[in-house]
């Protein structure tokens, strides 16, 4: 808890030495608390700042990962600030510092440190400025065939000066910038097929400068990007704005700054005519190309951007709606290949294999159809494995042996700040529940902030959501569950069952204890196993969806949650309440943890979920430290009793069916 102690001490000395200990502790742990240690370098007094720089300083001539996630947090935290203290502000000056020369690797080789626990980085300056003129198909060409040697001059401001922090810095950066502007540009078209067919022309164009030395922030392991599968790509459910979401070709190395770039290799067929066929990068060598982001335009500007009458002349091949994949494979067919690469052979009853056989057979997952108004549903709910097999079989990097794929959500306009302060509290107590032995499941999803109005987000692979679930199934969430997974009494719906139990009862504590809000089945999602994964955390705490005072019940569990469970009167139904009870004690034997993780964000801070004075106070009553475990049992019941009947529960979901659509 050396972090709080640096949040709480008074004394210099004392700040000072914390400030020195860092250095002892081990790089995942320290990037954990990476967001708190730089909020109180930006909003708290100069002993505290001079504690911390050192360690910030040390790690960022290490590593250029934990440089950009320093440069980004800096930006985003110091936007609380007044412009003009901002502008001269100790964060504002610790992030050029970051981003020049001065902070160079220590020696040659520079080690990215593998993001663990990851705290996906942010970028200050994405948001848009004023169009002051369109670039020629002309200007795209000379300036993507630049060296990366670049001087700035009058005509050209935006080309960094430096080298070093060229080849550093900028690739990431220009690459991260590419994709954000990519999402302002298609949140001003009207409709979602017209934004599809943008984003696949987009990203077919952004391939061109691929391979490159550039990655994917949200990843455990180096890499290079080597291709987006841009007819893959999706935009996503959104009222005003238009995040998306692109699978991402990797090839994984063993250090991302000093492995080769790979060597591009050429589709098979020509996907595109005229304007792109002419791009100077087709026949770039490894070396250019990892140079080529740094020549890329700076989309802070989007008279910077690439040409829109380009776009409107790029002719891309659309893809054919993928319903039903070639490649797949029962799942009694893998278990079969799992048999058969057991070196001890496996003796089977055959009436069990007659009733695996049926039971597989019979309740294969479905598809969902395409639906103009919601691309995504088709693409979320196709098996992971298949995608990965199928992107996998038409790439032209697919057959190295290092290829994998990725996947990330690309969000633009939206504040992610409270997202990854949600995140860094279901990491916490979803490593208090292991290490307390109580077997709840959540699913923590990895937020990278780029700004205060942009960032990125880690999927959940097999996953889509409950509203989507209702919609392409016309069934009840019961009877979606015998589809998917059989008969009440067989062991994939027994297994599934026991899933859905364990995930609700741990997200109806992470609602009642963070006060999540806007609990529709838009931000519910259902994976293929059972679980239930809560998305979107936008309200929390002390905010909530344009203050209409629904959802007051502790948190969100409807009858049909409960006929999954198999009713009140069954043994699920009591299991759900008794794990409940036991994530409660447990995480109120660990409350510190939780509570230093949001104080230390409240410093300076202007989130929603911080309005009012009575914040961290009400958390730490939710707590309950002066209950008995047997009034805590009865609080638990009361809560559930209460959730079960909320009538503001069931105004809410009617409000956004009639609103917006959601079931």
């Amino acid at each position: 808890m050396a972090i709080s102690y640096l949040h709480n001490s008074k004394e210099p000395g004392v700040q000072a030495y914390i400030g020195n200990r860092l250095f002892s502790f081990p790089h995942e742990d320290v990037d954990f608390y990476l967001p708190q240690l730089l909020n109180m370098y930006v909003h708290m007094d100069e002993d505290v700042g001079d504690a911390i720089k050192p360690y910030v300083v040390h790690r960022c001539r290490q590593s250029i990962s934990f440089s950009l996630q320093c440069a980004w947090l800096l930006g985003a935290y110091s936007s609380d600030m007044h412009i003009s203290t901002q502008r001269h502000s100790r964060g504002t000056k610790l992030r050029k510092l970051i981003l020049s020369d001065e902070l160079k690797p220590a020696g040659a080789r520079a080690r990215r440190d593998p993001p663990t626990l990851s705290l996906f980085c942010p970028s200050a300056n994405l948001s848009p400025s004023k169009r002051t003129h369109q670039r020629s198909k002309s200007d795209a060409t000379v300036s993507v065939s630049l060296s990366s040697n670049l001087k700035r001059t009058s005509s050209n401001p935006r080309v960094e000066s430096n080298q070093e922090e060229t080849v550093r810095l900028t690739p990431q950066r220009e690459f991260i910038k590419s994709l954000m502007g990519i999402g302002k540009r298609l949140a001003t078209l009207p409709t979602k097929e017209q934004k599809t067919q943008r984003l696949i022309s987009e990203l077919s164009l952004l391939n061109h400068k691929l391979p490159a030395r550039v990655w994917l922030p949200t990843a455990p392991f180096d890499h290079h990007v080597v291709r987006v599968p841009h007819s893959q790509a999706v935009v996503l459910n959104s009222k005003d704005k238009a995040p998306y979401l692109i699978y991402v070709e990797v090839l994984e190395c063993e250090n991302f700054e000093t492995s080769s770039v790979p060597t591009r290799i050429p589709e098979t067929r020509i996907r595109s005519t005229r304007s792109v066929e002419n791009l100077p990068q087709c026949g770039m060598t490894a070396e250019q190309r990892t140079t080529s982001f740094s020549t890329v335009p700076n989309y802070d500007n989007d008279d910077e951007a690439w040409s829109v009458d380009d776009m409107g002349e790029l002719q891309v091949e659309l893809p054919d709606v993928h319903t039903n994949s070639c490649d797949n494979i029962s799942q009694f067919s893998v278990d079969s290949i799992t048999s058969l690469e057991s070196k001890e052979p496996v003796f089977i009853a055959a009436g069990d294999i007659r009733r695996r056989l049926s039971e597989q057979l019979a309740h294969t997952p479905t598809t969902f159809k395409r639906d103009p108004e919601d691309p995504s549903a088709v693409a979320l709910k196709e098996p992971w494995l298949e995608k990965v097999s199928r992107i996998r079989e038409n790439s032209p990097y697919g057959h190295l042996p290092h290829w994998r794929l990725l996947s990330v959500i690309v969000k633009c306009g939206d504040d992610l700040r409270q997202e990854l302060l949600a995140y860094q509290v279901l990491q916490q107590l979803q490593c208090v529940w292991e290490m307390e032995r109580v077997p709840l499941w959540i699913k923590p999803y990895k937020i990278l902030v780029l700004s205060s109005d942009s960032g990125m987000i880690e999927p959940v692979v097999n996953a889509v959501s409950i509203h989507q679930v209702k919609k392409h199934s016309q069934l009840s969430l019961l009877d979606y569950f015998l589809q998917e997974h059989g008969c009440p009494t067989t062991e994939a719906f027994l297994s599934a069952q026991r899933s859905f139990v364990q995930s609700c009862a741990g997200y109806s504590l992470i609602c009642y204890l963070l006060q999540v809000k806007d609990r529709h089945n838009g931000n519910i999602l259902l994976d293929a196993e059972g679980h239930i994964i809560h998305i979107d955390f936008g309200f929390i705490l002390s905010s909530s969806p344009k203050n209409l005072g629904f959802e007051t019940s502790a948190f969100k569990l409807t009858s049909e949650f409960v006929d999954v469970m198999g009713g009140q009167d069954r043994d699920m139904f009591n299991y759900y309440k008794m794990l409940m009870l036991q994530g409660l004690i447990a995480a109120r034997k660990h409350m510190d943890k939780v509570i230093a993780i949001v104080e230390i964000m409240q410093q300076g801070s202007h989130l929603p979920c911080f309005h009012g004075s009575g914040t961290i106070r009400g958390l730490k009553e939710r707590f309950h430290m002066s209950l008995t475990e047997e009034q805590l049992q009865v609080l638990v019941e009361q809560m559930v009793e209460g959730s079960m009947r909320s009538i503001t529960t069931k105004l809410y979901d009617g409000f956004q069916y009639f609103t917006n659509g959601i079931m």
